[in-house]
């Protein structure tokens, strides 16, 4: 997959134009921010974990951590991050630019993690490692196909 892709894709909701791409990384949530000229918080990292049909993408704020107890207690397994080359074969996107668009629904399930609703609007990655897209939570949620808010994550209450 591409940004070309993921602009393809979310042209359905009016958004392709929307994606933006940087001179600069913006692999990491620290890097992102910094190109994008806001705190680490509202980027919306994608979080790729093994799952017995393919894999499952968290979707969550740049400060929350998987907390390993509610994620079990989500999915009836241990947290287990795949490796980059599980991410990009099961993804069609690279480590630094996953992003839960234009996936293959029938290997990847989306889900959204509370983190987010605290802000207005959050900053996905769109396919490489310096892209990224201004959304609604509500806009991610349905761009994403999420199927659900979940809360598997911690240490991002503090934060606003």
């Amino acid at each position: 997959m591409s940004v070309e892709s993921v602009k393809q894709y979310l042209k359905q909701w009016g958004k392709d134009t929307a994606v933006r791409e940087f001179p600069v990384s913006s692999a990491t949530v620290d890097l992102a921010a910094k190109a994008l000229g806001v705190i680490p918080a509202r980027i919306a990292k994608t979080l790729s974990f093994e799952d017995p049909e393919g894999c499952i993408l968290i979707v969550a704020a740049g400060d929350a951590r998987i907390h390993n107890q509610k994620f079990k207690a989500q999915f009836g397994r241990k947290a287990k991050m795949l490796s980059p080359d599980q991410v990009l074969e099961l993804t069609g996107h690279p480590v630094g630019g996953v992003c839960p668009f234009d996936v293959d629904e029938s290997k990847v399930k989306v889900y959204t993690d509370i983190s987010l609703r605290r802000f207005d609007t959050v900053f996905p990655a769109c396919g490489s490692g310096n892209s990224a897209v201004e959304l609604t939570c509500e806009e991610l949620y349905q761009c994403a196909k999420s199927l659900g808010w979940i809360d598997v994550c911690k240490d991002w209450q503090e934060t606003t």
